[in-house]
């Protein structure tokens, strides 16, 4: 993954904001060696930024698609209120019992609920409402999580949609490979949408805020 800003930006910001748990630097040693695909671990920032919503908003029932390594998730569930919960979902065994071995060191385990399976089938599955949705899975799909989720989004929920900047791809109008062409897709619904209003922040890899218009 490239940097959306500067490299020496986001590592100042990243030294500007409070460290994690030291478990989370064994976390990403661990992806690093054991996943060909470390880059979709959200990091430091992402992380912090993504307790501070479920925090703030005191979001109690949490949606996420795409665990991996369970940086989020854990993250996450370190922000929730008492009886809060994170549902999480994934089609990877190995990703996902890496996740809960350090939700279990978090001591968070309790507040997670690992699913595994196909993403629009888990939400099939599931009850609303729900106060927070992070969809994080695969970007193909991205469009059918987002119709998928939205009816079950609580009045004030919020949906946070990762990685709608995809390098800085999608703003590069010579570059219309598949996955940069979902992205933008996505995106364009999401702005063209009259249900909701949202925000697209250059954080990381680009996250969009999303809610319902009141």
């Amino acid at each position: 993954m490239a940097y959306i800003v500067d490299e020496r930006v986001e590592q100042y910001a990243e030294a500007h904001t409070t460290p994690g748990a030291e478990l989370f630097e064994r976390l990403a040693a661990e992806t690093r060696e054991k996943s060909d695909i470390p880059q979709m671990m959200v990091g430091l920032l992402e992380g912090r930024f993504l307790e501070f919503l479920v925090r703030s908003t005191q979001a109690k029932r949490v949606l996420e698609l795409g665990t991996f390594t369970g940086w989020s998730s854990i993250a996450m569930a370190s922000g929730l209120p008492d009886g809060g919960r994170v549902i999480t979902c994934d089609v990877d065994e190995e990703t996902t019992e890496i996740a809960k071995r350090y939700a279990e060191e978090a001591g968070v385990a309790d507040r997670i609920d690992y699913r595994l399976g196909p993403g629009l089938e888990t939400i099939d599955q599931l009850d609303g409402p729900f106060d927070l949705i992070f969809i994080d899975a695969d970007k193909a799909n991205y469009v059918n999580y987002y119709e998928a989720v939205l009816p079950k989004l609580a009045d004030d929920g919020l949906i946070i949609a990762d990685n709608v900047l995809w390098s800085g791809r999608v703003a590069d109008g010579s570059d219309n490979d598949d996955s940069t062409q979902v992205i933008r897709a996505f995106n364009d619904h999401v702005s063209g949408d009259e249900r909701v209003e949202c925000v697209m922040l250059t954080v990381r890899d680009g996250i969009t805020l999303i809610r319902r218009r009141g």
